[in-house]
């Protein structure tokens, strides 16, 4: 990861001043998804890459010891070793970014991931997730236990309300404790963008979030009806881009929601490409939050190596 978000002090004169274009905004969203993909071995490159970026998740209320034990072995081998050699990118050592799971499971992950020998990160959901309408002393505790617990990423929700009633003081105020219950863990807040109401809002939210020390902002909780969209995400990245031109400050950007195809997977990257640059392109900037996304892209590169697409017991999940 890289260093933690220093933040700024709650600057509400830049927060009334924001307006947003949507129906620039959706045209510009339209164009990206226009786009015709890249194919063959670029495809497969970027496909690799994309894999890098991945939170391998999984929120289940049937999560145990062993289906979190079998996710981050998947972490560790995201693709089947035979078809990285094929590509001679056995020895690049390809994972996934990190593994995400609830709080009460951190533990479990940290353990699975130690006995297999590897440093990927532990991400853990929390702050009353994905709803967020328990009291705000639960929600710093939960922060608490997933880092004592050994979470070194933790992904937080807002409270809506607060923004959905222009309460910015507040949500700058709730997301500054949220990032001193962190520690020394790297802290997403979730936008839950489909609750928020207008893409105002939602560049307002992400300025806040960024003002308050937020080391990524990330779309959705995944829980939503709607989740991450081009729209929104456009409208998130630029103030992205605003917040680190005004302050030199560079700000993480994580979609999730929604995303499950290997195609999904090459046009998000194609966006921050286009509106953030090459920089932000690594996975101390840019996180993907899938849990179906992987199993995709890993079909994808069978399909390059050996010419057809594979059986369902060809790719397990783990």
């Amino acid at each position: 990861m890289a260093a933690r978000s220093r933040g700024t002090e709650l600057d509400l004169s830049w927060i009334s001043k924001i307006q947003v274009n949507q129906p620039a905004v959706v045209r510009r969203a339209e164009q990206i998804q226009a786009r015709r993909p890249v194919k063959k071995e670029w495809q497969v490159a970027w496909l690799l890459k994309a894999v890098t970026f991945i939170d391998l998740t999984t929120l289940a209320g049937d999560d145990t010891f062993s289906n979190i034990q079998r996710l981050c072995y998947k972490a560790k081998y995201p693709i089947r070793e035979d078809l990285l050699k094929a590509l001679n990118m056995h020895d690049e050592g390809i994972t996934t970014a990190a593994v995400c799971v609830y709080p009460a499971r951190v533990c479990d992950a940290v353990k699975a991931l130690k006995a297999a020998g590897c440093d990927i990160p532990v991400a853990s959901v929390a702050t009353g997730f994905p709803a967020a309408q328990t009291h705000l002393k639960t929600r710093l505790e939960e922060i608490r236990l997933a880092v004592e617990d050994g979470a070194k990423e933790i992904d937080v929700v807002i409270n809506r309300s607060l923004v959905l009633t222009g309460r910015w003081e507040a949500l700058y105020d709730e997301i500054r404790q949220f990032r001193q219950a962190c520690g020394e863990a790297h802290l997403k807040t979730i936008l839950a963008t489909g609750e928020l109401g207008s893409l105002t809002n939602v560049y307002k939210a992400s300025m806040i979030a960024m003002m308050a020390g937020s080391d990524f902002i990330k779309t959705s909780t995944g829980k939503e009806t709607v989740n991450a969209t081009f729209p929104v995400a456009i409208v998130m990245l630029r103030a992205i881009r605003d917040f680190f031109w005004k302050t030199g400050n560079k700000v993480g950007f994580k979609p999730a929601g929604g995303i499950r195809t290997a195609k999904d997977s090459l046009a998000w990257l194609s966006l921050i490409k286009e509106e953030l640059g090459d920089e932000w392109l690594k996975p101390e900037l840019f996180r993907i939050g899938a849990s179906s996304l992987l199993s995709d892209i890993e079909r994808q590169i069978y399909y390059h190596v050996t010419g057809r697409y594979a059986a369902y017991h060809d790719l397990p999940m783990s």
